[in-house]
């Protein structure tokens, strides 16, 4: 386990992947009764290196969950069931959907990427600006959706833990009905009000220019907005057709992953009015400019 500065230590799951980079990042808050921010997934021996990697005499108090994705939610349930400590979260995994995504799920769409923990249920919820203090240590969760809509990032002090909404590594996977790239601006947009010194991601190393890569990642997804609208100006095409004449430098593995990015800048196009799907919004819709 590596100390990261006074209060706060990591330790990185070994679920390394394309979607995952080096594995997820595991964040031990406070000394004594400390806290637990994701303890990734059901691996007993990445939990077991958690618990080993505690102080001699420190114990569990609390689990805290940023999403539920499979690489970030399901050890929780087993180190609770090892401490006694309760997890708490947003809420289950369709919690913070927004109504378009609601309708979008309620139609049969389901998630992508990196798999939903669809039995994630926290002992207890924690709501947006609601602050934890237990001995030493004290966290704020934010409501940060866009990658996932039960997505908390935590404020410990002047350093963010920001899960996957911003990562170290790469600009974060928007898959609907889970992911919205609406709530991912207003998201990014919160935590750069904060001016965090440094963001502590769920995936990559610490980001110690915090407002740098908010700007840049943000430029990235209006980029990308704009190559979509340059392919529709020239022909309607599908979400799969805009993916495949876009992105022409990544594995072919990571094209559905791609895809579902595309579909979430359709999304919120159509909510902007800006283009027009056929015959209704749907990934395998056709869109056109309006």
């Amino acid at each position: 386990m590596e100390e990261l500065e006074p209060g706060l230590r990591r330790i990185v799951a070994p679920n390394p992947s394309p979607m995952t980079y080096t594995g997820t990042c595991s964040y031990v808050i406070g000394t004594g009764a400390v806290g637990v921010v994701d303890p990734g997934p059901a691996d007993p021996a990445h939990l077991q290196a958690i618990l080993d990697g505690l102080a001699r005499g420190e114990r569990i108090s609390h689990i805290l969950v940023t999403h539920a994705h499979l690489d970030h939610s399901p050890g929780a349930r087993l180190l609770a069931d090892a401490t006694g400590a309760p997890v708490l979260a947003f809420g289950p995994p369709e919690a913070g959907r927004s109504p378009i995504m609601a309708e979008l799920a309620a139609a049969g769409m389901a998630g992508g990427g990196e798999g939903v923990d669809h039995g994630f249920h926290p002992d207890e919820p924690l709501g947006d600006g609601e602050t934890l203090s237990h001995g030493d240590w004290q966290v704020t969760a934010l409501h940060t959706p866009g990658h996932f809509c039960n997505h908390l990032s935590f404020v410990l002090g002047d350093a963010v833990l920001t899960g996957d909404v911003v990562m170290g590594w790469s600009s974060t996977l928007i898959s609907p009905p889970d992911g919205d790239l609406s709530d991912y601006y207003l998201s990014l947009e919160r935590i750069d009000a904060l001016t965090p010194r440094i963001l502590y991601p769920g995936h990559g190393a610490p980001v110690s220019d915090p407002r740098g890569l908010i700007s840049e990642q943000r430029a990235h997804r209006e980029s990308r907005s704009v190559q979509i609208l340059e392919n529709l100006r020239r022909r309607p095409a599908t979400p799969h057709a805009l993916t495949q004449a876009i992105y022409t430098d990544i594995p072919p593995a990571l094209l559905p992953a791609a895809e579902r990015n595309v579909f979430a800048h359709l999304v919120e196009m159509t909510q902007q009015t800006l283009v027009t799907p056929a015959p209704h919004l749907h990934p395998k819709a056709l869109f056109s400019l309006t």
